[in-house]
């Protein structure tokens, strides 16, 4: 497969980018910021993604999907990070759906991820135990239960669209120690069942997120998904597929961003002149750019990776590319995008602060800079 888009995916962006900017615009945000949304998106919104596919592009045709694969999904979560889109298709279909995809059996998938492609049920993550990202750093026990099925209790935090997700897939520890990779097990959890408590949290990018503990939650033995203890090879794998769509949702904002700011440094006139034609501006431009076509390339090979069935080994090698300099490049952008708008980029009155906070906590979103440097030299062999 090239590294290319095919016709049917540059269709797909180019009215995911039409869609985008006429019913999920920034000036959406805003609104729901400003009104404190109950949801934190507008559900009509979402129904519309969902009735032109969305939701279903990744799953097999069997389970309600289009089997349209990744690169499809890509680019149309590009398009959302362009306008930054606040909906519930990173949460449910890049995490929560794909668990369910790669872990899930028969029976599981079949009642499940034909209600996410269809836009019925909501899901989420719920992985993090504390400030910094560690998948394998997991507390919350599973302890078996005398009557058959399981006992979960714990604690968990950034829970990415928690409090609205109908059902959670709940990373808990049934043995080993925490830190260590065995041990772990995946369990598809009802967020409305006894001893479930959410409390959610408005993130600086006015995103969702929850805190959510679980206080003996009992859950049955066909909630497990994958094998009991081996939860990490489900895992694994589910992180990696949603580092790469998180670092195509960056991918678009921070192109916004940039062109945001190259239009404005073009209309902005100090002295009788643009501001574009100083030199040092020029030198700074030139350098984003550079960075910026550097990013497409990683998040495409990304992408095209999961659409080619390549080795684990290797799409985690891609995905932790692709996260890092996705998130160098949106870091650098966004806050060049502010120096160069001056003053009134501090303001809230100019979009371009958004860009700023999406990409603050986008970048801390499954791991940031540093911890994918790190393990990219570990998979290496450094």
């Amino acid at each position: 497969m090239t590294m290319i888009l095919d016709e049917e995916q540059t269709m797909l962006k180019d009215s995911a980018r039409e869609f985008c900017a006429n019913n999920a615009p920034i000036a959406q945000l805003r609104e729901l910021r400003d009104a404190d949304s109950a949801d934190g998106f507008d559900r009509g919104v979402w129904k519309a993604m969902v009735e032109l596919g969305w939701a279903a592009i990744p799953f097999q045709e069997a389970f309600g999907g289009l089997d349209f694969g990744y690169k499809g999904l890509g680019v149309v979560t590009e398009e959302t990070g362009r306008t930054l889109a606040a909906s519930p298709l990173f949460a449910t279909v890049w995490l929560g759906g794909t668990a369910l995809n790669i872990g899930g059996g028969e029976a599981q998938k079949s009642s499940v991820l034909p209600a996410v492609a269809t836009g019925e049920l909501l899901l989420a993550l719920a992985l993090e135990e504390s400030h910094r990202h560690a998948p394998y750093n997991v507390s919350t026990q599973a302890v078996a239960a005398n009557g058959g099925g399981f006992v979960l209790s714990g604690k968990k935090t950034f829970v990415l669209d928690g409090h609205v997700a109908d059902k959670l897939v709940v990373v808990a520890r049934t043995s080993g120690t925490v830190g260590e990779r065995r041990g772990l097990s995946l369990f598809l959890v009802d967020r409305q069942a006894p001893g479930v408590q959410v409390t959610r949290t408005r993130m600086v990018d006015s995103r969702n997120a929850a805190n959510i503990e679980l206080r003996t939650v009992p859950v049955a033995e066909d909630a497990v998904l994958g094998k009991l203890d081996q939860g990490a090879e489900v895992l694994d794998i589910t992180l990696d597929i949603g580092r790469i769509g998180m670092a195509a949702e960056m991918l678009g904002g921070l192109q916004e961003c940039f062109e945001r700011t190259i239009a404005y440094l073009k209309e902005r006139e100090q002295f009788g002149v643009p501001i574009g034609s100083f030199q040092a501006l020029k030198h700074r431009a030139a350098d984003m750019f550079c960075e910026v076509e550097l990013s497409k390339s990683c998040v495409l090979e990304a992408l095209t990776a999961l659409d080619e069935d390549r080795s684990a080994e290797e799409v985690a090698k891609l995905a932790s590319l692709a996260k890092a300099k996705v998130g160098e490049t949106y870091n650098l952008v966004s806050r060049e995008g502010i120096q160069m708008h001056g003053g009134i980029g501090m303001t809230d009155e100019f979009d371009i602060g958004f860009f700023i906070k999406r990409a603050a906590v986008s970048e801390q979103t499954l791991g940031d800079v540093h911890f994918h440097r790190n393990r990219y030299g570990e998979l290496e062999g450094y």
